[in-house]
């Protein structure tokens, strides 16, 4: 069952390795080498043992399902059913899952949104982005934490959350790219129909397995007061940090806590996801499949439009995936197009965001 989904003879080896590992007397001598390695064994376990139980429940239902027939007995039918159900759901979560199997899957992810050219309207766009992710997140059980705003009229400017629970890079790395609005304006007196695009980036959590060297030469180090709505809650000290990479010329900026000593570890943790990103693109030498997250937030870049009028739509120009109900998008159903989108990754489909077609949308 499991050969065509995974290496599973792979997978064990590993873990029996990793066990042995355990098994050693001084294996926690080194608190924090010993928590790496426990914590590889569970999520390997994790690979395959569900897969192991959804086989044995459907030997079980097999088993009920012949017990049946032979005494004729009709009534094993409704349970028999209630069996497939929960199983086929099962099966189908980890369909998914099993899709997410990249290096950093797994991890957390920061997620920024920057809004784009057109003043109040962009800035309201960002801000319904933002709240689509936390809504999304809440769905998932994620934690969720504001890393870094800059506030505007009517929205915001840009934002960084940071969104903590398995597989959650995993699963927003599909929405990297120009998100597009068309709807009817609520700051148009006039009432016109009002085009606004905003940009996503999707950087992984990166921990301690995985090392990023950052040289403090290379390093820019600027530190302000936190911005904010003004009175008791604005920071009197420059806790505030923003960290420039000046070989790459990354940025990232960090404001939540009132401690500098905090923001400085929040910031260089993005930093270091952010450079990750950035040194895996260069190695792979497969830029013109990020490029979406590099054009501008702007017309025919965009790899998913959200109709508000004429009309109610939603429609990921990369997977075709559409759905009418914008409103349960808006308010987190995101797994139908994150689900679409990693599986024709799996299908190997090319993923473009051309969108010439849909002059419309």
């Amino acid at each position: 069952m499991f050969g065509g989904v995974f290496d599973v003879p792979a997978i064990e080896k590993a873990i029996a390795e990793k066990e042995s590992l355990s098994g050693e007397a001084d294996f926690w001598s080194n608190p924090s080498k010993a928590e790496k390695v426990m914590a590889e064994i569970k999520h390997l376990k994790n690979r395959i043992e569900p897969w192991r139980s959804l086989l044995s429940e459907a030997e079980d239902m097999e088993a009920l399902y012949e017990l049946g027939i032979e005494s004729g007995d009709d009534s094993v039918e409704a349970e028999v059913k209630s069996m497939y159900d929960k199983a086929f759901a099962d099966y189908e979560k980890l369909s998914i899952l099993n899709l997410l199997s990249g290096e950093v899957d797994q991890n957390g992810a920061f997620l920024t949104i920057h809004a784009g050219a057109g003043g109040t309207e962009a800035c309201d766009w960002a801000q319904m982005l933002c709240r689509m992710y936390i809504r999304w997140a809440e769905r998932k059980g994620y934690k969720i934490e504001t890393v870094d705003m800059l506030e505007s009229e009517g929205g915001i400017k840009s934002v960084t959350l940071q969104i903590s629970g398995d597989y959650a890079y995993g699963y927003l790395k599909s929405e990297a790219g120009i998100h597009r609005l068309v709807r009817i304006s609520p700051f148009d007196s006039n009432a016109r129909r009002h085009t606004s695009f905003s940009s996503v980036y999707v950087f992984p959590v990166l921990d301690d397995n995985i090392e990023v060297e950052i040289k403090p030469e290379d390093l820019r180090v600027d530190t302000y007061r936190a911005g904010g709505a003004g009175g008791q809650h604005v920071n009197k000290t420059d806790s505030a940090v923003r960290f420039t990479h000046i070989p790459t010329g990354i940025v990232v900026a960090c404001q939540t806590e009132r401690s500098q000593i905090m923001n400085r570890a929040t910031a260089m943790s993005m930093l270091k996801a952010r450079l990750y990103e950035h040194y895996r693109q260069e190695k792979e030498k497969e830029n013109a499949k990020f490029a979406a997250e590099k054009k501008d937030i702007s017309w025919g870049n965009q790899i998913r439009s959200y109709v508000f009028q004429p009309y109610t739509m939603v429609k990921d120009h990369r997977t075709k995936f559409e759905m009418g109900n914008i409103q349960g998008v808006m308010d987190g159903t995101l797994d139908p197009f994150i689900e679409a989108y990693l599986t024709a990754q799996w299908k190997g489909q090319t993923l473009s965001s051309d969108t010439e077609e849909d002059e419309d949308l």
